[in-house]
């Protein structure tokens, strides 16, 4: 069952080892977020910027998933950056007036370039996890003068090669728990996304992706306060939706393009992480002036699970230690 094996939110030899941090210090008063809505057609994408300093646009997992996992952890770059998050259309706090048929890659291409100009950018660096790299590398390709830098955390596949490639290690390593995920996708609960047993169904699913218990419950925490029954299904179609447009479709492939990118490109991945080294070592390799590093003790969750090590390395990058050419 395709649903079922897909990952919802998403080292090579060369890759530069890193050593996971304890915390990042917690934000200061003065950066108190800042709420506002950005008109995308019928729909308002709700936004949320925190933080003074270079502009980050920030760009979620799923892809039926909102911003709200990645807080407060991903808020502790406040002290440097100015961060800018949005739902994406039809999830979270986006779902107003958005039907499933309205959301396809290049509205969502759209809905980001909407909110880049919304906040009054020119080039602008753009971070995104998990799915959010698969936006942000699809962004960059159509529109290489609008994106200064870019950041790849915990980087999805790129290719529908490389996520077939996945979907194989899978179930490899976990085919008991990939029959157990079949089972519950297709419980009562499930279909009706009752919150409940959706948040069952993702205990299964990113058992394996964190390093540390502790780190796991946060996620699950953190995911099951945002799930209501009518966003759950929504998000459901969507997902499927862009799915069909990127990784289930054959002929997917997004590393000839990025070989034209001339981006300083930071890609982050985790030595736990569920997604296979490669992914990320082909999307590091592909693009001219990337950088891979590989964070230890860590899973797909970095921001969360190695705060101190991605603070190091994001600062580096943009001073420029990271950005010249790939790690060696």
């Amino acid at each position: 069952m395709r649903r079922a094996l897909v990952v919802a939110v998403f080292a090579s030899a060369w890759a530069t080892p890193r050593q996971a941090g304890s915390a990042f210090p917690d934000p200061k008063p003065s950066t108190l977020p800042r709420e506002a809505r950005v008109r995308v057609g019928k729909a308002d994408l709700y936004s949320r910027e925190i933080g003074q300093g270079q502009p980050v646009i920030v760009l979620h997992g799923g892809p039926d998933f909102d911003h709200r996992y990645l807080l407060p952890e991903m808020d502790r770059l406040a002290d440097s950056l100015r961060l800018i998050y949005y739902d994406q259309r039809g999830r979270g706090r986006s779902g107003d007036r958005v039907r499933p048929e309205d959301v396809t890659l290049e509205s969502e291409m759209g809905d980001l370039d909407t909110v880049r100009r919304h906040f009054g950018l020119g080039s602008v660096a753009i971070l995104g996890h998990s799915w959010g790299t698969v936006l942000a590398l699809e962004y960059a390709i159509r529109h290489p003068d609008r994106v200064s830098h870019l950041i790849l955390m915990n980087p999805a596949p790129a290719s529908n090669d490389d996520f077939m490639s996945y979907r194989k290690e899978r179930r490899e390593k976990s085919g008991g728990d990939l029959d157990q995920l079949k089972a519950m996708a297709s419980t009562v609960g499930y279909q009706e996304g009752d919150p409940d047993a959706v948040t069952a169904y993702y205990r299964i699913h990113f058992k394996t992706a964190l390093a540390r218990r502790d780190h796991f419950e946060r996620v699950i925490t953190s995911l099951r306060a945002s799930f209501t029954r009518e966003g759950i299904l929504k998000a459901r179609e969507i997902e499927k939706r862009l799915l069909n447009e990127t990784w289930l479709s054959d002929s997917y492939d997004l590393h000839p393009k990025l070989e034209r990118l001339s981006i300083p490109t930071l890609v982050i991945y985790g030595d736990h992480d569920m997604i296979p080294a490669a992914c990320a070592a082909h999307i590091a390799r592909a693009i001219p002036k990337a950088h891979l590093v590989t964070l230890k003790d860590c899973g797909h969750f970095s921001y969360l699970e190695c705060p101190d090590a991605v603070r190091k390395d994001i600062q580096d990058f943009f001073q420029g230690a990271g950005a010249p050419g790939r790690s060696q």
